[in-house]
Order: C-alpha cells, then structure tokens, then sequence
C-alpha cells in the first residue's frame, strides 16, 4: 500500500549506507524521501540521493538510535542502517502520541542536520 500522509512520505524512518559508503535517508517505504511509489526501486547506490558525511562513526549512529534492534549490521559488523523510530516510538501514532516522542525524533534530526558534506 502506498505511503498516504506526509510524515511517513517525507520524514526520515532511518538512513542507509550504499555499498560506496555514502548514505541516503529513506521513509517508511524505505525509498528516498518524498516518494510514495512502493514499487521504486529499493536500490539507492546510483541515484543522486546518497551523499558521503563526515563524522559518521559508530558512536554517532548509536546515539540515533533507542536500542540495538533499531541498527543493522553487516557481516563485519559495521551498521549500514539505522531506524531513527518503531512502531512504539513512532511520534504520528495516535495511540503513542506524546510530546516526548517528537522531542526524541527531532533530536536526532538536529544530530543529522549538523552532519557536513565530504568533498
């Protein structure tokens, strides 16, 4: 079912790492932000959507996150994906909507949007 309000289209659900290293943050349909089309294609390395941040290490990537099952990890262990929320922590859920959780949220896009580009 295709995505149906803008939060879940254009708010961040979590980044990814491409198999260049660069990152991409992707929505509910883990496409790129602003696509609602479930059928795009979930394979981001070649689009001009992932860019390469200076300063994303472990640590910061786990301080995005509220547990370790909001990371994925590949066979070396390094994260390639991090969920900035889950269904409990999800700040539009009605039945969970409370100001601490888009306190949280934005928290961790503040720690994002300070991210600078590599050249």
């Amino acid at each position: 079912m295709p995505l149906s309000n803008f939060f879940r289209i254009n708010f961040p659900y979590g980044i990814q790492q491409t198999e260049e290293g660069k990152w991409t943050a992707f929505n509910r349909e883990y496409v790129p932000l602003g696509i609602a089309d479930e059928h795009f294609p979930t394979h981001t390395a070649n689009l001009p959507t992932s860019t390469s941040y200076q300063g994303i290490t472990e640590k910061f990537l786990l301080n995005l996150v509220d547990d370790e099952s909001m990371i994925h990890r590949d066979k070396e262990g390094r994260i390639t994906r991090v969920f900035l929320y889950n269904d409990g922590t999800n700040p539009t859920n009605q039945e969970y909507e409370k100001k601490h959780l888009w306190d949280s949220y934005f928290e961790k896009l503040k720690k994002l949007g300070k991210l600078k580009r590599k050249r």
